[in-house]
């Protein structure tokens, strides 16, 4: 089991920054593919990106290449999503997601979820 607790999301202008956080309970964290997600309202769950288990391998949807970069510490068992440039576009809730194997850009590859955190990006 995995628990996974976001948190860095808020208000900010298109423009701005934002790092949110994934914190990790459990045992071996450092095995889990993690991912990121976001819901817009009134839209489905959208791969935003994923990092693999060392960090090394990392993967982005076409809508942030360039702004947003994934990484982790698996010392601290926490995963990172560093957002630049953010536009109004961003607004969403923010999942983290955990999955032991696979992972990719599917939400259902992925077995656990946090509660989310809400980004949103004034024009």
């Amino acid at each position: 089991q995995v628990q996974l607790v976001e948190s860095g999301g808020g208000l900010v202008q298109a423009g701005g920054s934002l790092r949110l956080s994934c914190a990790a309970s459990g045992r071996s964290f450092s095995s889990y593919t993690m991912g990121w997600f976001r819901q817009a309202p009134g839209k489905e769950r959208e791969f935003v990106g994923v990092v693999g288990w060392s960090g090394s391998s990392t993967s982005y949807a076409d809508s942030v290449k360039g702004r947003f970069t994934v990484s982790r510490d698996n010392a601290k068992n926490t995963v990172y999503l560093q957002m630049n440039n953010l536009k109004p576009e961003d607004t969403a809730v923010y999942y983290c997601a955990a999955v032991r194997y696979g992972g990719g850009t599917y939400s259902r590859n992925y077995d656990y979820w946090g509660q989310g955190t809400q980004v949103t990006v004034s024009s």
